[in-house]
């Protein structure tokens, strides 16, 4: 629990180091049920209050409502309430978003993650009442993440500004960067806020979040549960001296992708998830030698 100079907004539903989470496959591409949950199980104990699951990162475009809904409710039914599971609900059709978050409410999540609709280009006024179809379908919490790199459009601050009036928006997840301004939307909105960035962790603390929604904490977990504590502590150096430490990894992740840095370096631990699915790729054999110089230089791989 936060206590120092971290805020507290949002913690109880969704946490404060959160990953979200690979989607493991086995070798025949099929959803691998018990190497999720052993995944979870290593992120939890190493510091991670939080998952989100069925996110990009969990290549929620390419698997089915069923295998999104039975990795869930493989994950609670280990965890019980001792960590907070929010479900990716969002997709560029309404129906089939409010669809997502009824089964995830049904299945067990304790929140929504729910993107701006992507392709379709919708109007502010249309994105609007996407989250308000959305908020209506379940009681669950809803965090808004706003990508525009992926959605191809922004939320707009007045925007933002009526679909934090929903009586089940709670959160957002900024993957826009615009710190400066987010920083008068945290003070005037009351929503929780995370960051949607790896490179962008430390500064979103300094400017009022909560706390991240990261890919880099796959490898670095614990890393960020230090950083996270350090700067919560006051021990600004600290942090600042690990978010450091941390830039290869960012390096990397924006060099392969979200998918593929998490599942080739989760296999550079030992920890087997298998391949991502069609249209993305896995880790060639050059790119997993130059992950492995970028994840021995961040400290979060052996030596030999």
């Amino acid at each position: 629990m936060s206590t120092g100079l971290a805020a507290k907004t949002g913690i109880d539903t969704f946490g404060t180091i959160s990953v979200a989470m690979v989607t493991p496959f086995n070798q025949a591409g099929e959803v691998d049920i018990d190497a999720g949950v052993a995944l979870a199980r290593h992120l939890v104990s190493n510091g991670v209050d939080s998952l989100v699951l069925a996110g990009t990162t969990g290549e929620a475009p390419t698997t089915t409502l069923s295998e999104k809904i039975n990795l869930l409710k493989a994950v609670r039914e280990e965890f019980g309430s001792d960590i907070k599971l929010i479900a990716g609900a969002g997709t560029n059709n309404t129906r089939s978003s409010v669809e997502l978050a009824e089964a995830s409410a049904n299945a067990g999540a304790d929140g929504l993650l729910v993107v701006t609709p992507y392709y379709s280009k919708p109007s502010q006024e249309g994105i609007y009442h996407h989250f308000k179809a959305i908020a209506e379908a379940t009681d669950l919490p809803i965090c808004v993440y706003d990508i525009p790199a992926r959605s191809v459009i922004a939320i707009e601050a007045p925007t933002l500004e009526k679909i934090a009036q929903l009586d089940t928006v709670k959160a957002v997840k900024d993957a826009k960067g615009d710190i400066a301004l987010a920083t008068t939307q945290i003070r005037d909105l009351g929503l929780a806020w995370y960051s949607g960035d790896d490179p962008l962790n430390l500064p979103w603390l300094s400017v009022g979040a909560t706390g991240f929604i990261s890919v880099i904490g796959h490898l670095a977990p614990s890393h960020l549960r230090e950083m996270y504590e350090s700067f919560n502590n006051g021990d600004l150096v600290k942090a600042r001296e690990i978010n450091a430490s941390l830039a290869p990894l960012v390096r990397a992740q924006a060099r392969l992708g979200g998918v593929t840095l998490a599942k080739a370096g989760l296999r550079l631990q030992g920890i087997e998830v298998g391949d991502p699915r069609l249209p993305i790729l896995a880790a060639s054999k050059h790119e997993l030698e130059a992950l492995r110089h970028d994840m021995k230089n961040a400290g979060v791989l052996n030596n030999d």
